[in-house]
């Protein structure tokens, strides 16, 4: 069962000629998607490491994600407490 979303923006002509093929072999534009994803990874020998291999990659995605999230918390505090101390300076004049 697909429970992940993933999207990215794709030049035109290039979901023109994915649609085409999906209907070409009657089926969705997804499923297309889906066959074509599986079809690299296992042209390109990915899902061939080890589960060490998982494990690390893995956890530096994860590290990632993380400090991402730390940084967007960070700016959101930082343009919280920008806006309130040009409120306070608005409001003291």
């Amino acid at each position: 069962m697909k429970t992940e979303v993933y999207s990215w923006r794709v030049a035109a002509d290039l979901k023109t000629g994915l649609m085409r093929e999906a209907h070409r072999r009657k089926t969705s534009l997804s499923a297309v998607l889906d066959l074509a994803a599986r079809d690299w990874l296992k042209k390109s020998g990915a899902g061939n490491e080890s589960d060490e291999e998982q494990r690390r990659l893995q956890k530096g995605c994860i590290g990632v994600l993380w400090s991402l999230r730390e940084r967007r918390r960070s700016t959101v505090e930082n343009a919280a407490k920008t806006v309130r101390a040009r409120l306070r300076r608005h409001h003291e004049r």
